[in-house]
């Protein structure tokens, strides 16, 4: 029984992953994961540590994935209806950034670089036209881009200090708290002064007189 027990977890598993219905939401999490996240985190640490290998490495694999994410935005409506399609994306993900195997280099080499070598020129064209019609297009809106820039800040301010309320509110203070500390002060010294009465005068000493 207890044998039993313990195999549960991992059959369950199992059946996840290889339940293609039933598990979609689990493998995009964890394509986003795989193929986002940790490449994120792994360049930052190749910028940081200035290591022109692993700069890149991840300079291919972006160069990969982007190609990847542009290509799925035209067959993902028709290849996620497939069986095990995320699985194979997961797997093709992993597949690009492992450094055993190296998919983003040998994807990069043998597909991308002679591909965009033979349609260099073509493309700078095309990338050229595009900025210019950017240019065109901010310095035509400048006015409404930096309205919306100011509303934006305004608005992140303003955010900002709803939270900043919520977990560190304000502690208030009362107005007269120099009062209120100084108040009980002086009513024990009069109540003091009434029982003690008068404070008595001292008498001078002969020799003061004489003087």
């Amino acid at each position: 029984m207890a044998a039993f027990a313990s195999d549960m977890p991992s059959e369950v598993g199992l059946r996840m992953l290889l339940c293609p219905l039933g598990s979609n939401i689990v493998l995009r999490t964890a394509s986003c994961s795989v193929g986002v996240v940790l490449p994120v985190y792994s360049t930052f640490k190749a910028l940081e540590s200035r290591n022109q290998d692993e700069q890149q490495r991840w300079l291919l694999y972006w160069a990969a994935y982007g190609s990847f994410s542009i290509a799925e935005v035209f067959t993902d409506k028709f290849l996620s209806w497939f069986p095990l399609y995320y699985h194979m994306k997961l797997a093709f993900l992993v597949w690009l950034q492992l450094p055993s195997v190296d998919g983003a280099k040998q994807l990069y080499m043998n597909h991308m670089r002679p591909f965009l070598l033979r349609h260099q020129a073509r493309l700078d064209q095309i990338m050229g036209c595009l900025y210019s019609e950017m240019t065109k297009f901010v310095s035509a809106h400048q006015g409404r881009l930096q309205f919306a820039k100011t509303l934006l800040m305004k608005i992140l301010g303003t955010a900002t200090q709803v939270v900043g309320g919520i977990f560190h509110p304000l502690q208030s203070k009362p107005s007269g708290g120099s009062r209120s500390i100084e108040g009980p002060t002086g009513r024990e010294e009069q109540a003091r002064s009434e029982i003690e009465g008068p404070t008595p005068l001292v008498p001078h000493s002969e020799s003061e007189n004489d003087e």
